[in-house]
């Protein structure tokens, strides 16, 4: 893939700007049309739009509406990507994405933003902590978390190569970069080993992804050997490693910004408790709904640091050793 920019390792930049550089960056492909909700400068379609001014559509606020038309665009052959903030994409115009995208299984892209709690000071209404799960229920539906930049760039292009609805969940909060463009290697459906370990696997997704790494480490200079597994396709969800990474380190944490129902915790707790059980434990949104604040402070508060990670990592080695 040839870029037009790179990111530099450790440098904090939100997914949600990465997006709008993706779209801009692959926009000459003339089948790619961009849909928003009259919020193009907060999603970062505005960067598309700069380039592609006749390929761009404010759709105003009707989330539905826009839904309803990029499945019209997608059955004359042109790649929509529908996008909005995550709780206006996946829960208002829920009934759309349903039947008029995925039911007949149409080539849309959906650009999520404003995902999780992290949205900070826009308050409860407007962090989406459910819309993992919601998509997971419809057939078909390939869900993307990237963990940061690149991996949120990787995802827009994998979604154009790939044929059907794809949901993209993007962040406000400026995360670090953690992949390396010249070495990265993304496809849909397949996890990474970020970090090796043997007594306890770390599964994040997300912007908790720097969380586990940081966590790993801090438990590595407590004696503890923690595997961090970087799982961005949330479905479908890489059944090959997660099943692995159970059966050789016999205890799983699962860390995502979502509600502990239905997101990255369910999917991994489906995946071992039908192939090889052991124990899973949860660390997300204990199901409640946030609260207006600062975003770092929001994170302390409902539990997504780091150090709550290692208390679970350890709680959840404490129980394999039962």
């Amino acid at each position: 893939m040839k870029l037009s920019k790179k990111y530099e390792l450790g440098k904090k930049i939100a997914t949600r700007e990465a997006y709008g550089d993706a779209l801009a960056e692959f926009g000459a492909d003339p089948r790619i049309i961009v849909l928003d909700a009259d919020l193009s400068k907060s999603t970062k379609t505005a960067n598309f739009k700069k380039v592609y001014p006749e390929r761009f559509v404010n759709c105003g606020i009707a989330e539905g509406n826009m839904m309803a038309v990029a499945a019209g665009m997608a059955t004359t052959g042109k790649i929509p990507f529908a996008s909005s903030f995550a709780m206006f994409a996946a829960g208002r115009a829920f009934e759309q994405v349903r039947n008029a995208i995925g039911y007949p299984h149409l080539n849309v892209k959906i650009g999520a933003t404003h995902a999780g709690i992290t949205v900070g000071e826009d308050g409860a209404t407007h962090q989406c902590n459910e819309d993992i799960g919601v998509m997971r229920t419809i057939p078909g539906m390939v869900i993307l978390n990237p963990a940061d930049a690149a991996e949120a760039r990787a995802c827009v292009k994998a979604a154009i190569d790939y044929y059907g609805p794809v949901y993209m969940r993007y962040g406000r909060l400026s995360v670090p970069v953690i992949f390396d463009e010249d070495t990265f290697d993304f496809e849909i459906g397949k996890g990474q080993t970020i970090v090796n370990g043997t007594d306890v696997t770390i599964a994040a997704t997300g912007i908790m992804t720097a969380s586990a790494i940081e966590a790993a480490k801090a438990l590595s200079a407590e004696g503890i050997s923690a595997r961090v597994v970087n799982i961005c396709t949330i479905k479908p969800i890489d059944k090959e490693l997660l099943i692995k990474c159970a059966a050789e380190t016999g205890a799983v944490v699962t860390a995502e910004e979502h509600n502990i129902i239905g997101g990255l915790g369910s999917a991994v707790c489906e995946t071992v408790c039908e192939a090889k059980p052991v124990p899973v434990i949860r660390v997300g949104i204990k199901d409640v709904f946030g609260k207006s604040g600062k975003a770092t402070e929001l994170i302390d508060e409902f539990g997504l640091s780091a150090k709550d990670l290692v208390a679970a990592a350890k709680a959840a080695i404490a129980l394999k050793l039962k």
